[in-house]
């Protein structure tokens, strides 16, 4: 794997974490003024949402680099290594065409609610935004997948 790449998908897992927190610290500071002022913060459902489906497609990428996406292995794990190795492309090449078109439909998404003007319903944000700051993890997330399908994948035993 290049290392840009490596370097590239740890900047985005990191930024992720950084949005978790910080969705974290709104979750909080709305709970306590909500409990104690009767003042939660304006829109924090539509924020918080908006957070953590960001959080997941930034630290994808991530998360597939050191294979740490989970593996259902109780039908194989008598197989030999080239079995192994074999499911584990395969599934791969699986999660990079779904992820790629996750990234694509993403993209086009947030063209198409662009154009709508769609907002959100308590702060009126608009709407693309998210849809556009999904693409770029989810789509980095099919480039190494499909890195590790014809570069090979290592065995997990």
């Amino acid at each position: 794997m290049p290392q840009w790449l490596r370097h590239f998908a740890y900047g985005c897992a990191m930024l992720g974490c950084a949005v978790a927190c910080l969705v974290a610290l709104l979750t909080v500071v709305s709970i306590i003024g909500r409990s104690l002022w009767s003042w939660p913060i304006p829109g924090d459902v539509e924020l918080t949402q908006f957070g953590i489906a960001l959080c997941i497609a930034l630290c994808l990428p991530w998360c597939q680099l050191q294979r740490g996406n989970i593996i259902v292995d109780f039908f194989t794990q008598r197989s030999g290594p080239s079995t192994k190795r074999w499911l584990d492309g395969f599934g791969s090449l699986l999660l990079a065409v779904m992820v790629g078109l996750l990234a694509w439909r993403s993209a086009a998404g947030a063209l198409a609610v662009g154009e709508a003007n769609e907002t959100t319903m308590i702060l009126g944000l608009p709407m693309w935004v998210s849809y556009a700051a999904l693409a770029p993890g989810l789509a980095l997330t099919s480039v190494i997948a499909l890195l590790q399908v014809f570069t090979g994948v290592e065995v997990r035993e």
